[in-house]
Formats: C-alpha cells, sequence, structure tokens
C-alpha cells in the first residue's frame, strides 16, 4: 500500500517526502555503493518532494557520469540518487530507462528496514 514517508539526512539539512509501498530494498554491490551502504528503492520522479533544494546538496559522479548522487554537505549521508542510465549493451539486451529516482529507505522515518526483502543489483559486475 502507497503511503507517505518522511526522509531526512542525518542532520536534517537534506529533508524529503516520498510517496512509496516500499515492499523490498534494493542492495548494490558496485564499489561506492557497498562503502556506502545505502538500501534503495526506486520511485517515480512525481513521488518524490524535496523540501531542501538540490542545490543546497553536494553532487558526486563516477564511472559513466550518468548517475547523480546527492548527499549532504555537513554530515555526508546519501537520502536519494538518480540512477545510473543503462549501457550500450544493456539498451541491446532489452534493459528500460528508468527516469525515477533511488532513495536510501535507511533516511525515512518509520521503516523498518530489517524486515524487507532485498535484492541484491550486481553493480560491480556492469
Amino acid at each position: 500500500m502507497r503511503k507517505t514517508y518522511h526522509g531526512s539526512c542525518h542532520c536534517g539539512l537534506a529533508r524529503f517526502e516520498v510517496i512509496a509501498d516500499i515492499d523490498h530494498v534494493r542492495v548494490c554491490d558496485c564499489s561506492v555503493c557497498r562503502k556506502r551502504g545505502a538500501l534503495g528503492f526506486r520511485v517515480d520522479g512525481a513521488d518524490l518532494i524535496f523540501h531542501t533544494p538540490l542545490s543546497r546538496l553536494s553532487l558526486y559522479q563516477w564511472g559513466s557520469f550518468t548517475a547523480e548522487d546527492y548527499f549532504c554537505p555537513v554530515c555526508g549521508v546519501l537520502p536519494f540518487r538518480r540512477p545510473a542510465h543503462p549501457t550500450p549493451a544493456e539498451l541491446s539486451r532489452g534493459v528500460a530507462r528508468f527516469e525515477g529516482w533511488t532513495i536510501n529507505v535507511r533516511c525515512l522515518n518509520g521503516i523498518n528496514t530489517a524486515e524487507l526483502p532485498r535484492t541484491l543489483i550486481r553493480g560491480s559486475q556492469l
């Protein structure tokens, strides 16, 4: 069931809301996600409401420079990101382009991440 979740980074500078039916989390094994430890869930852009302008956050890009990782410049927590675009090889295999956002479920209030099923994303193999 879709519901509204309120979220923020650790210090509260990056605040947002998301409307979603969070039934799983995505765990990516790429080098940056392993170190970050975020638990992701993808949402359409219309379902993510920013209470802090993106211009107040820091942007990190690496690899193909198509993903946009936004994190708090004060506490360093990443509350959400725009996923990378599929590679030409992935597109040829039929992988669809995703235009939404990935939220870090660990940044949401009132959700028990231990109860959510986990889906492994093999980002290390891209």
